[in-house]
């Protein structure tokens, strides 16, 4: 059994080991997250894109702050195939940061039976943002843990790009983080897998794992195994 002495001395190498986890994962996003590869996402937005100049580096990194864990890996090549995953969703839910919204807003996405988050009568849910979030249930909790009011002001996620940046980690850490290690086929199956594998939209499933390769390359870390869904 160990002494009360030794306990203590284990929790705070713990802790130092944590703390210098941290700070490695800061300097990896600092460093791998540059401008110029965050001017490489937006640079195939043209003028015309209602997004262009929305998405910046400055608010994806002010959102990432309230995210530290994502990214955040003892292997600096995980945390490089984490954010090549993330911008490659990115960058093809929004047609290369081009759109704000989603293109189609015929859908309002209200689910009337979503337990505490009713829709707001003259509100739609449909996408916006990186990862074009949709739906009463998850505009409702996401507004609540980031501080913005998602049912009323759905609007703001392609009003304000930090919150924009918010809403898309808050659904990548609760949705997609947790199986990163399972491939990149499978964060497909976490955002549109119903819709695109098994089949459902083979141009898509390329376009995103062509995305991740891509940036896998400049980053200089391999893909993995498991690319499609």
């Amino acid at each position: 059994m160990a002494t009360g002495g030794n306990s203590l001395i284990v929790k705070i190498s713990l802790k130092i080991i944590h703390i210098l986890l941290i700070r490695t994962n800061n300097a990896t996003i600092e460093n791998v997250m540059s401008e110029e590869f965050f001017g490489g996402l937006t640079s195939h937005a043209n003028p015309s894109c209602e997004g262009n100049g929305f998405y910046t580096r400055d608010a994806f990194m002010n959102a990432w702050q309230s995210y530290p864990g994502f990214a955040e890996s003892p292997s600096i090549d995980d945390s490089k195939r984490e954010i090549a995953a993330f911008f490659a969703h990115v960058s093809h839910e929004t047609t290369r940061m081009c759109f704000k919204d989603q293109a189609d807003k015929s859908n309002p996405y209200c689910d009337p039976n979503a337990q505490g988050y009713p829709c707001t009568p003259g509100k739609t849910y449909y996408g916006r943002g990186p990862l074009q979030i949709s739906w009463n249930y998850n505009y409702g909790p996401a507004g609540q843990e980031i501080g913005f009011d998602g049912l009323n002001w759905p609007e703001g996620v392609s009003t304000d790009a930090i919150i924009s940046f918010k809403t898309a980690l808050w659904f990548w850490m609760r949705n997609v983080h947790g199986i990163i290690g399972q491939g990149f086929g499978a964060t497909i199956r976490a955002i549109n897998g119903v819709l695109e594998c098994g089949g459902g939209n083979p141009d898509a499933v390329n376009d995103r794992v062509n995305l991740y390769q891509n940036y896998c390359g400049q980053f200089n870390v391999s893909p993995g195994d498991n690319l499609y869904c």
